[in-house]
This record gives structure tokens, sequence and C-alpha cells, in this order.
């Protein structure tokens, strides 16, 4: 990624300045909460920012793109807790030795395709696949169900003029699955779902639809603007690749400073149930907030130099994961998902060469931000000389 800091932080003045940046989406003029203690403090209360308000947490909202409530993400303690606690197994199978294994095995085998050809295109050829193919092994699902979410491209909800459309694909391939599982249960994630059982009942099937539309639409792009911009930043920086060769276990603490930079989730918005003021800005009852962890992330009171990318930073308290009781249930996911990248390109690639890149820009009325890669093409040179060792680093 370019070293620019004015794309990478377009908050550092407001944040300095105000702790708050009011900006404009959908017809609402939203306050951004920016500073790390503050944005912590905020997703901690939730009597006063709450997730309970379908929809409305991502911003954009969503009404125009699906029709039932994400969970757990959309509600509050201790409807949160208990919804949390029916998918949780799924997404701590990331932990297990032969997730990891097949993750690891996975990501060798798409950077050995790689080396084998003059050039790759990382974002829809090679970070999509790995997204979607790691996916089936957390969901317990076969492998070959990627080729359909693979299919579904970059986003599952549909774009059409630079906005996001309601489209029936995911939602058309969940009432499927859910009828399978029903008339033929398994051990895989939609099975689970059939048979759970929410305060004493069955779950009904709009909230497990609710569960599988954010299992597909919470972590996807994510993940995808992770891998790219990690690829893209050791292709421009060949010092900071050579750098983790030389010590597998650097490759932990650069992974938490890549996920602290690369932050992937811009922000993300709770409703006020009643009057509040946020940095004397007032906020009427049902109005948004929004929580700004891109903006918390650089924090100069938090992380030194915060524009420099430190691969050895540490303590490293970003927030790329959320806080309080929303931390994300994808993080052991998307920290394997990670690791296991640096794990391959340390241990066989000697140089990246970035050929072509389009950024991805979130050009917004208050501020523009570079958010990954619509497209990164790059040649991987392969690496002939022995790497140290690569062992596995186990889960985080």
């Amino acid at each position: 990624m370019a070293d620019n800091s004015d794309l990478r932080d377009p908050f550092r003045e407001a944040r300095n300045k105000d702790g708050v940046m009011l900006c404009p989406f959908q017809g609402e003029t939203l306050p951004m909460v920016l500073r790390h203690h503050d944005v912590r403090e905020a997703a901690k209360d939730w009597k006063t920012y709450s997730s309970d308000a379908p929809f409305r947490v991502p911003i954009p909202s969503e009404e125009a793109v699906r029709s039932m409530r994400q969970l757990p993400i959309e509600t509050d303690p201790p409807e949160h807790t208990e919804y949390r606690a029916i998918v949780e197994p799924f997404f701590q199978r990331a932990k297990q030795p032969e997730v990891i294994e097949k993750v690891e095995a996975l990501i060798a085998e798409k950077i050995s395709l790689s080396l084998s050809r003059d050039s790759i295109e990382i974002v829809d050829m090679f970070a999509l696949p790995v997204q979607s193919r790691a996916l089936t092994y957390l969901l317990n699902v076969p492998e070959s169900e990627a080729n359909t979410w693979i299919g579904w491209g970059m986003h599952v909800f549909k774009v059409t003029g630079g906005e996001f459309k309601k489209g029936t694909a995911l939602e058309d391939y969940l009432r499927g699955q859910f009828d399978r599982a029903k008339a033929n249960p398994g051990e895989d994630f939609f099975s689970a779902l059939t048979k759970a059982r929410y305060r004493g009942r069955p779950l009904t099937d709009e909230e497990m639809m609710g569960f599988g539309n954010l299992t597909f639409a919470g972590g996807r792009d994510t993940i995808i603007h992770s891998i790219s911009s990690i690829i893209a930043y050791l292709g421009r920086n060949p010092a900071a690749l050579e750098y983790l060769r030389e010590d597998p276990k650097r490759l932990v603490h650069a992974g938490e400073e890549f996920f602290r930079v690369f932050m992937p989730l811009t922000h993300i918005g709770r409703v006020c149930p009643v009057d509040t003021e946020v940095h004397r800005v007032p906020v009427k009852a049902g109005g948004r907030v929004s929580l700004g962890w891109a903006s918390a992330n650089f924090d100069e009171t938090v992380f030194d130099a915060p524009e420099e990318i430190r691969l050895d930073r540490k303590p490293n308290p970003h927030i790329s994961f959320g806080f309080g009781a929303h931390l994300c249930l994808g993080a052991p996911h998307a920290r394997l998902i990670v690791r296991s990248l640096l794990q391959a390109l340390t241990g066989r690639v000697e140089k990246i060469t970035v050929l072509e890149a389009k950024e991805h820009l979130e050009n917004e009325e208050r501020y523009q931000r570079s958010n990954g890669y619509d497209s990164l093409t790059v040649k991987l040179t392969p690496l002939n000389r022995p790497a140290k060792s690569t062992s596995p680093l186990g889960a985080g």
C-alpha cells in the first residue's frame, strides 16, 4: 500500500481537535466517535449506544439489501449473549489443529499456483477463493460449496450504480441450505441452526436466516481487503518481507499490526435509545452514532507513530475486531488466514512485484479513505534458498 498517511488516516485533524466528526450518510448526519478511549467506552455501553436496531448497525444502513435482522450483531445483551453462544462453536473451529492444517494447505496451494504463473490478480483470483474455501472449513460443509460463494463475487449484496441493492442469491441459497438441513441434518453449520434452541424453543426461520446472512456478509470483503493490502505492502516494502522471513516468531505481531493499519471496516453504527449528547453533539432518541474503528487505530495517544507500520509493535491494543460484547466472532478465523498467508509468503516467495493496482477508495462527503484494492496484479518470484523454519504457529 502506498505510504500515504493522508489517505490512511483522514480523521487525524478532527480526532485531535474535536474527537468527533459529523458525517452525512443517506440523508442522515451522524457523529463519528474518533478517539480510541471514547470508541471503546461507547462499544461497551450498549444501553446508551445500542445494537438492537435491525438494518441500522452497518453504515450505510442495509434496509435496501436484506430482509432480516443479522444475528447476533443486531442485538444487545442478554439476547446477544444467548444468540452468540449458539454459533460460537463453529467460529472457534479456527483454533482446531485440523482446521489450521486445512487453511495452511489451502494457502500453500494458492501460493504454488501463483508462483507457476507470470502474474496473478489477487482480489478475485486469490483472496476471494481463499476466503470462500476457508469458510467451508469453519462451517464444516463440503469444500465444493465454495464454488457457489465465489460466484457471488466480492460482495454478497449486488452493487448497482455505486450503491448496494437487494439481491436474492444469498437469501435463496440460505433457504435451500436450511431446507436441506431440516430434511437431512448433519454436523454442519446449517444443520446446527435447525437443531438449536433459543430460550427453550427452536429458532425461527427468520432467526436462522439472520445468522446465515451475517456469516456470509460480515467477514467477506474484510478478509479479502486484508489479504490484498498485506500482499501489496510486502511487494512495495521488500525489506519487510525479508525481516519476517528471518524469524517466524515475528509473524504474529506483524499480523496484528496489519490488522491495525489496514482496518477494513471504517466504522459501525449504534442507535441511541434516548436523547444523548456525544462530544457536545446532540443525538435525538432513535438517532445513530458511528464508532470510528479506523480512526481509533491511529490515535496518537495510544499508538506511538501510528502512521508507521511497525511489524514488531507491542503492545498493540487495536480494535479492528471491535470491543466489548460484540467482539468479532470471526477474529480467530481472520487471524489464522493472515498468519498462514505470512507463513507461506515468507517460506516460499523471494519477491513480490506489484504490476498493477487499483485502490479501493471510500469517497464520503467528509473523508476519503484508502481501504484495500478493487484489483491488484502481482508477480511472485519463488524463493530459491532455504528459509527459516516456518512450522505452524498454532492458533492465537
